[in-house]
This record gives structure tokens, sequence and C-alpha cells, in this order.
């Protein structure tokens, strides 16, 4: 069986993980974490990086400091993952959908302006495939409206937009370290604050409401509680793993990108007949390979394709089904206008295998021609 995914390891994971243990130290915010939070902020940009142990974490501390309310509205595109949804449901905000592009399969900029009410809060940019959205326009409409602008870079890191990281461009910015994705810690997240006047309260809502953070730094004589928050700090043992990923990114990104560059050489000439269709990465976009996806003609091609690569042995898998479908998403979530896009998108992506070491893309290739 060639899987989907199979988790990269370094080789340094181990060796630091000990480091952590004769340190004495395997809670949050020891030296690990920060030489990770120094790492995001030199290769980002970004003016303060917080680890968290997910980045449905980092998306929940994000809703909590753009202080939605209940019946304030978040607009965001409907094909994501639930926790772009659910960091703003929590805090009783209804999540308002618009369609994405038929390129990039990023919210559609140009429909988030009439989607804007009163009841507006913040629009969240979900940069699907590592590939950013069209952030100049975004970012110029939040400006008109006052907005606050989420990103949503769980797929970003590494990539950019006009040579900027995503993730550091909006108000907030969210990562994931997840197994699934290109730089990984098994579980784990980070929260990117480019707006200085989060930065403070940003660090109590991670240390659960607590002031513990200016504390340590001997800015207080004792910490309490002064504020909402919750326990979102990763363990040392994660951020020791993550750090020894981060040295590498680099290679990582290298080494994805070079697999991704063959699947989309292979796969032209099946383009060209009509088969299926590749991504498209518009020329203002670095993007970092985390994953390749093709568009099939119908749901019940993509089925059939799935199955025969199955008998194959060969792992694909589709992505979301659209949350404005989804049973949560009729509860708590409305849609502006109609969805064609998304929902065509929800039927007929299908992802391919793409891991470092893989070396079987022109088997794969030539087992999705069959």
């Amino acid at each position: 069986m060639i899987p989907f995914n199979k988790p990269y390891m370094v080789g340094q994971e181990h060796k630091y993980i000990d480091q952590a243990h004769a340190n004495k130290k395997l809670a949050g915010d020891g030296v690990f974490t920060k030489y990770c939070h120094e790492w995001i902020e030199q290769n980002t940009g970004t003016k303060k990086a917080l680890l968290t142990h997910s980045c449905t974490a980092a998306l929940e501390m994000a809703a909590i400091l753009a202080d939605v309310q209940p019946g304030d509205e978040v607009i965001m595109p409907s094909y994501t993952f639930v926790s772009t949804a659910n960091a703003f449901v929590l805090r009783g905000a209804i999540p308002v959908f618009v369609d994405i592009r038929a390129d990039t399969l990023n919210i559609d900029e140009t429909l988030i302006e009439a989607a804007i009410t009163s009841k507006t809060k913040a629009i969240v940019a979900v940069h699907y495939a590592g590939v950013a959205c069209e952030m100049d326009t975004i970012m110029a409409i939040a400006n008109k409206y006052s907005l606050l602008v989420i990103e949503d870079a769980a797929q970003g890191v590494m990539s950019s937009y006009k040579g900027k990281a995503l993730g550091a461009i909006g108000h907030l910015g969210t990562y994931s370290f997840h197994e699934t994705k290109n730089v990984i810690s098994g579980e784990g997240g980070a929260l990117l604050i480019n707006d200085e006047r989060f930065i403070q309260r940003a660090e109590i809502i991670r240390e659960k409401g607590t002031n513990r953070s200016r504390f340590l730094r001997g800015e207080v004589d004792k910490y309490t509680w002064v504020d909402i928050g919750s326990s979102y700090l990763p363990s040392e043992i994660i951020a020791a793993f993550l750090w020894a990923q981060l040295q590498e990114a680099n290679h990582i990104t290298d080494k994805r990108l070079d697999i991704w560059n063959q699947y989309n050489s292979a796969l032209t000439k099946y383009e060209e007949k009509g088969l299926l269709r590749r991504p498209i990465v518009p020329v203002e976009c670095q993007q970092n390979a985390h994953m390749y996806y093709i568009l099939l003609n119908s749901f019940e091609d993509r089925t059939a394709v799935m199955q025969r690569l199955k008998e194959k042995e060969i792992q694909s898998v589709t992505h979301y089904v659209p949350l404005h479908n989804a049973p949560a998403g009729l509860k708590y979530s409305r849609k502006h206008n109609e969805l064609p896009i998304t929902e065509s998108i929800g039927d007929r992506l299908l992802r391919l295998p793409l891991w470092v070491g893989l070396e079987e893309v022109q088997a794969i290739c030539d087992a999705l021609f069959e």
C-alpha cells in the first residue's frame, strides 16, 4: 500500500526530547518553546508567536482576541476544516459563508464586501493547500470597514504572498503542526500576532486567563486570574520535537516541492485530454507543496477513481464536506447567496499521496491514467 501520508522524522527529535527531560522541564514554555517562538518570529516577521497545543486552540484564541460576541458575524469560506468555524461558534458568533474561487479554491475576495453587515466582526482567510488568498484585497476591505483579518494558515507554513509569510499578513494568524502537515509535532499549532495591541492579552488567554507570563518575566510580584482563558500551551516535549522539524523546514519544503513538481509535470497530458484539472498557483504566491490534488469531472468519476486506486493499493483521499451542508453548519451558520463552486469542488477534489520519501509518483500517475 502506498499511504496518503507518512510523517517525516528529521532525526533529532528524540535527542531534543531527551534534552527537555534532562532540563527537568516537561510542562510548557521551556527553552525549546522559546526556540520555536524565535524561529517563527524571525522567519515570518510576525511581532509575536505563541505555540499552542493545536491550530484549533490558536483559532479559539483568535476568536477571543477578536472579542466576538453572541450574534456577531464572521465571514469565511465553507470549504475549510470545521475548526475554522467552530472557534467562533463557541463564542456565540455566526459564520457567514461565501463562495470560493475556481482557481485557488480560496475565499473569493470579490464576494466578501457584499456579505458585510452591521454585525460583521472579522474575515477569516483560509489559505487552501498552502496557496495564499488575495490578501491585498482582503486587507483593503477589512480596513475600509474596520474589520479584523484572521489568517487560517494551518496548511501554510513556509508559504508566502508577495514575499510575505502566510499567517503574518492579517491581524492574527494560525499555524498547524499536526502530523498531516509539512512541519510536524504530532499535534500542535501556533498563534501569530501581527497587531501589537493583542500581545499582552494573548499571553493571558493562553495561560488560563492569568498574568503568569508577566510574573515569570518579573513584571509583577505574583500572578492571578485577570481574564478569560484556557490551557492552550503545548508541553515542552512537543516543542522539542517541533524544534527539530523547524530546523529542517527548508529541506522539508524543498523535498515536497520536488514531489509536487513531479506530479504536476506527469499529469499535464491528462489535463490536456480533459480528464482532470491540476492545481493553480498564482505568480504572486510561493507555495509549500502541502498537498497535490486533482479535480475530476464529476462525483461519480472521483468515486470510481478512488476505488480503482485502492485496488492498486494506492491511498487517495477526498477533502472537506462543505460546512454549510453539514448538520452543525445548518444549525449555527448561514451562507451569503449560493455556493456553487464550493459544492462542485467538494464533489470532485481528490488528494494524492505526498510525503517526504515518496518515490512512486510516476507509478501513481500511471495508475491514475488507467
